[in-house]
């Protein structure tokens, strides 16, 4: 009897243990995991099968087919491809957001800041302004032009500026002589050394070159980080790391373990197989965003906008009103050097030229801001340049949070519960092979340090080019970053003052200008009548008289004005 029920309980456990077997080599939650991912489940097993026809999983006793293997690995490839995407969505989304800000902000600043001069200018000026408003209206079109790419040498431009508005002024404040153009032509030469306008072109130079070489540099920084980010975060797949992410991610289903996720440090090796080239930018990318950093500075410190376009109003008044001020000696030298020009031979009322510059005019202060449009334009102003600096403030915060990011990449996909069974389950984890602890070291990042990645055939000796072109776009602007940094554009060096950093045309420094030279020889007369100019030679009050006779026709614009 005992030994009766010995056989039966032997059978008993037997009969379990088989049980169980069948119950193990089950396929039925590979299957429902399967139909989840949207595939049919046409020709899917509902038992384990013989494996040797896999090609990439482990041939033991396996749930997949060879169309389910194929497929699989087409899913991890997409799903690696999605989780790049997804993970450098913020960074990419940063780029695009924050360039799309800073270009919205500076446009609307440089529009305002023309609408301000406009309706100051209207105000101050009135009519003749406005009959020589193109000349002000091109210095905006050639500043946004800059800005928005064009070719466009800001220092010969505002040089241009300045000289055709001291022939406007010079007409207008000798208006009973005709000039020829080769005589403005000549008058233009002279610019530098009179100084007609003071100080204040000079000044003003190297504030607005500073300050839009510094903004267009910056936006310009934006742009190649927005599209390097975006190029680089479609990342091409290798044959080698595409097995390496169906043996990670879906081998498990082959051998009955949907539910199975990989180790963690697994993953890290499988990522930093797949991604050595993006990390092989982060250096590059680092100097670049270092570089963003700097200028991001500037424009909020020396290079500051603000202190340019706002009063640039006020800058160019405070020039017109050196010109007025200075205007009898100025005619007076420009004739010496330039010859003396002809009479028009027509009366100021004939000529209909019944206004002239106000000398009256004081500069605008910003303690007597005035009610009026010009009120108003300039608040507006103010409020844009206010949300521009907090823009700029934004920008170097998220700058600063995009460091090191392709070299952390890896990290970034292999996260807890996301892909990996996390660092707490190490023992219940994917490792390649079946459930358990993965035992490989986790290598360096980049493309050298995949000699002996253990799990993503890596050939060391081929750089992706793709990559390496974007290494160089990142160099290149972070060259041109250091040279706005330091107040240069990099497109226009040859053509600036390197040395004085100060946006001298001449490249001249402040303490080579020269005195304006009045030698017949080396300034001929241009237009000029040359029996005048013997008999202005031969006499010694003539300087005196000409300028009798400016001050007395001032004074009599000055009531005509009146």
């Amino acid at each position: 009897m005992f030994r009766i029920e010995a056989v039966f309980c032997t059978f008993s456990v037997l009969s379990l243990a088989v049980g169980a077997d069948l119950k193990a080599r089950s396929c039925s939650e590979v299957r429902q995991a399967y139909t989840a991912k949207g595939f049919s489940l046409v020709n899917v097993p509902h038992q384990e099968i013989s494996g040797e026809h896999l090609r990439i999983c482990p041939q033991g006793h396996t749930c997949c087919t060879s169309e389910m293997e194929d497929k699989l690995s087409q899913q991890s490839k997409l799903e690696f491809e999605n989780l790049v995407e997804e993970t450098s969505h913020t960074l990419r989304t940063t780029f695009v957001s924050r360039h799309k800000k800073f270009d919205e902000f500076f446009l609307e600043l440089l529009e305002n800041t023309e609408k301000s001069l406009n309706d100051m200018f209207v105000r101050t000026y009135g009519k003749l302004y406005m009959q020589n408003s193109e000349v002000f209206m091109d210095l905006f079109t050639e500043l946004k032009r800059y800005y928005t790419g064009g070719n466009v040498n800001l220092e010969e431009m505002l040089n241009d500026f300045w000289a055709r508005l001291l022939e406007r002024m010079f007409q207008l404040l000798n208006s009973q002589y005709h000039f020829t153009d080769e005589y403005l032509e000549c008058i233009s030469k002279y610019t530098d050394q009179l100084k007609p306008f003071g100080d204040v072109p000079r000044k003003l130079k190297a504030q607005v070159t500073r300050a839009f070489i510094a903004a267009r540099t910056f936006v310009q920084g934006l742009t190649v980080g927005r599209e390097v980010a975006n190029r680089v975060s479609k990342v091409s797949l290798t044959p080698g790391c595409i097995r390496a992410l169906m043996k990670m991610l879906y081998c498990p289903y082959c051998r009955g373990m949907p539910a199975a996720k990989p180790c963690d440090n697994y993953c890290l090796n499988v990522m930093k197989g797949c991604l050595a080239n993006q990390a092989d930018l982060d250096p590059e990318w680092n100097l670049f965003i270092d570089a963003m950093l700097l200028v991001a500075e500037r424009l909020e410190g020396p290079f500051n906008i603000e202190s340019v376009m706002e009063p640039i109003d006020v800058k160019i008044s405070e020039a017109i009103m050196n010109m007025q001020d200075n205007s009898v000696q100025v005619s007076s030298k420009v004739f010496q050097g330039c010859g003396q020009p002809k009479p028009s031979g027509l009366g100021r009322s004939t000529r209909g030229v019944p206004e002239v510059f106000n000398p009256r005019f004081r500069p605008y202060s910003p303690e007597e801001r005035p009610t009026t449009a010009a009120g108003t334009s300039l608040d507006r102003l103010r409020s844009v340049w206010k949300t521009m600096q907090h823009s700029v403030i934004d920008i170097k915060e998220k700058l600063k949070h995009s460091k090191k990011f392709w070299s952390t990449l890896p990290d970034s996909i292999c996260v807890d519960d996301k892909v990996t069974a996390g660092k707490s389950n190490e023992e219940e984890c994917w490792n390649g092979h079946t459930k358990g602890r993965y035992f490989p070291e986790v290598l360096n990042n980049g493309l050298t340090n995949q000699m002996n990645n253990p799990e993503v055939e890596v050939d060391i000796t081929r750089p992706d080019t793709f990559i390496r072109q974007q290494i160089m776009a990142l160099r290149v602007m972070t060259n041109k970053l250091k040279n706005a940094y330091n107040g240069n554009d990099v497109n226009f060096q040859d053509a600036s003052d390197e040395g004085s950093g100060s946006g001298s045309g001449s490249g001249c420094t402040e303490a080579c200008v020269t005195e304006f030279d009045f030698v017949s020889t080396e300034a001929p007369a241009v237009g000029a009548d040359k029996s005048e100019e013997k008999a202005s030679a031969i006499r010694p009050s003539y300087s005196l008289l000409l300028t009798l006779v400016l001050t007395c026709t001032l004074f009599a614009l000055q009531r005509q004005w009146r």
